[in-house]
């Protein structure tokens, strides 16, 4: 069967754009737990990922697929409350078709959520980890195969991948509310099995600071298209041998259940000036 490309996503870019009063600007992709953050979008309109062509359906628990779209403090954005992973046996080009799709639409900055494993001390379940930079150890690459020059340029420079403002912004935004955040380094492994001690090891000496199964693909297929990006992971566990307590998707759940209203406050800050180029630096 044929992987959805440039055709696919403007079909299903103009189902949305006729379906938008006003297009967004941003759009966020929720990770495990947090689809309760849409109640914060007023004027909302929802669309089942079913309804949109070409879409990918989430099997995961936590992941509901329904695309919302509104305001946030007056800001058009839509939210993806549901991803597909790599692990339920998609290809990178179909994990990656919503980001496409959404970037023809006028999305022009994403943020993507995740839930991830504390490996770092400070990656204690709870806290928000403002990625910084990743890992990509899921042995897979969005952009490999034929190119399309519709996307953007072949060889993508990832240096810079993680855009430096709205990181500094996130990062003040949540010292002024008093939550636990700090910038760190994202290993994405392929899944769906937790990682092994030993693997925590290897990760913790590589420089990872959390471990998740997705985000990566994402942010690849964004900078492609010139796009600029936030990524936040909720810290919801402590990462195999690190805690005694075995690792479960309900824990995952859960905690990313309790951290939905603090994503909540930070987005109320975050989103107002996500779209503005010239946020001044810190210090």
């Amino acid at each position: 069967m044929r992987t959805p490309g440039y055709l696919e996503a403007k079909k299903a870019a103009a189902y949305l754009c006729a379906h938008w009063p006003v297009r967004p600007r941003i759009a966020i992709t929720l990770g495990s737990g947090l689809e309760g953050v849409v109640r914060g979008l007023r004027q909302r309109r929802s669309v089942p990922y079913r309804l949109i062509p070409h879409f990918p359906r989430p099997t995961v628990e936590g992941h509901g697929g329904v695309l919302h779209a509104g305001l946030w403090r007056g800001v058009p954005v839509a939210m993806l409350a549901g991803r597909v992973h790599l692990y339920e046996g998609y290809a990178p080009a179909e994990a990656i078709f919503p980001v496409r799709a959404l970037a023809l639409a006028g999305v022009e900055v994403f943020v993507f959520t995740c839930a991830a494993g504390g490996i770092a001390p400070r990656a204690q379940p709870g806290a928000f980890m403002v990625l910084s930079d990743h890992l990509n150890l899921q042995g897979a690459n969005p952009l490999v195969g034929l190119h399309e020059a519709r996307w953007g340029e072949r060889f993508v420079a990832m240096s810079d991948a993680y855009d430096a403002r709205l990181r500094r912004l996130t990062l003040r935004a949540a010292r002024a509310l008093g939550q636990r955040c700090f910038e760190g380094v994202y290993a994405a492994v392929l899944g769906p099995n937790y990682e092994t001690p030993a693997e925590i090891r290897a990760l913790r000496r590589l420089g990872a600071e959390a471990v998740g199964m997705s985000t990566v693909p994402e942010v690849i297929a964004a900078r492609q298209l010139g796009r600029r990006v936030l990524a936040l992971a909720t810290i919801t566990n402590r990462a195999a041998g690190l805690s005694r307590a075995p690792l479960t998707h309900e824990e995952v759940l859960s905690v990313g259940k309790a951290a939905a209203w603090n994503l909540k406050r930070l987005l109320d800050v975050i989103l107002p000036k996500a779209g503005d180029k010239d946020i001044p630096s810190s210090g």
